[in-house]
């Protein structure tokens, strides 16, 4: 089959990417390896990717509704993953301009673009933000996403928002996914894995924000690929054709034990430097795996310290350390 992904320079579409290509398919990635974080990184992943006569990289700005429709037609997909956004809880107090036009209008131009040459299934990759501080856990798709407590996580709700007006008035089968604190290798350089393993190795001291009592439904990559591929097959068949799934190993673990399996597998004990909860953080996430699982038959299975074993090795190899 012939996919469009967005977003195939960033951590979990350069996976999904090998994935597809891997099952034989045909991949045409869009990516503007923007400077959010190391763009040699992101490059780097491309490259992976070139290794595949199937592979097509296109460094393009999704904001740039002109040039996505031309990629659009070019692809001339089967299905399309959208993954491209400016990622980040914290950055989006920063600059939340990006978020807008990355998240908000990128995605208004990729969905404008697909009503002229639609696919047979569009899947939007969200997130576990859009649930908020809700105390009702673990989060079910059903419940209330109205109380978004940072700007990155209003404007992954006003996707899913968005895209369900597109599936309702053009009949696009559409699932979103809302994805659980992804780890592993090739990771973000801003998510707390790599930045505990980078800090641990290099003996500089950890931050810990909210006296690491704060829990997260840690989502081995390979997992979360595999919810994907398990959900591109299964487009939504209710009217109007869209869904909202939640991808999560539905296991939430403490700040502080996650610490001490990262303390574990590098073999060196962590310097600390305790901070307050930040703006835009969540105490807790925890997803309910039972539509996933109604829907795929699959449920994330990779435990932590698994996936951690996997990162610290590619991060040793990656950097040589």
């Amino acid at each position: 089959m012939r996919f469009l992904v967005t977003g195939t320079a960033g951590f979990i579409g350069f996976h999904l990417a090998q994935r597809l290509l891997a099952d034989g398919h045909s991949v045409l990635g869009v990516d503007g390896v923007t400077p959010y974080y190391d763009p040699n990184l992101k490059r780097r992943r491309h490259q992976e990717l070139a290794r595949s006569s199937a592979f097509v990289g296109r460094e393009a700005m999704i904001e740039d509704a002109r040039l996505l429709a031309d990629l659009v037609a070019e692809a001339n997909a089967d299905m399309v993953f959208h993954l491209a956004a400016q990622a980040g809880v914290r950055y989006s107090a920063e600059n939340p301009r990006a978020y807008i036009e990355s998240n908000i209008v990128g995605t208004f131009n990729l969905l404008e673009a697909l009503r002229q040459r639609p696919p047979g299934h569009l899947l939007i990759a969200s997130t576990s933000s859009v649930y908020g501080a809700g105390r009702q856990q673990p989060f079910e798709e059903a419940q209330d996403t109205d109380h978004p407590v940072s700007l990155y996580a209003a404007t992954k709700k006003s996707i899913e928002t968005i895209a369900y007006s597109y599936a309702n008035l053009n009949g696009l089968p559409t699932t979103v996914m809302r994805l659980f604190t992804v780890y592993g290798p090739w990771g973000r350089p801003d998510m707390a894995l790599f930045k505990f393993t980078k800090n641990i190795i290099a003996g500089e001291p950890i931050e810990v924000y909210a006296a690491g009592k704060q829990t997260r439904d840690f989502t081995y990559v390979g997992d979360v690929v595999e919810a994907m591929v398990r959900l591109a097959a299964k487009p939504p068949d209710e009217r109007p054709p869209y869904r909202v799934v939640n991808v999560g190993g539905g296991r939430p673990v403490g700040l502080e034990a996650f610490i001490a399996i990262i303390e574990e597998v590098i073999g060196r004990k962590a310097l600390r430097r305790d901070l307050p909860m930040q703006p835009g953080d969540v105490p807790a996430t925890w997803a309910s795996t039972t539509l996933l699982e109604q829907v795929t038959g699959f449920r994330p299975a990779v435990s932590l310290p698994e996936g951690v074993r996997a990162f610290v090795a590619w991060y040793r190899e990656y950097y040589g350390a």
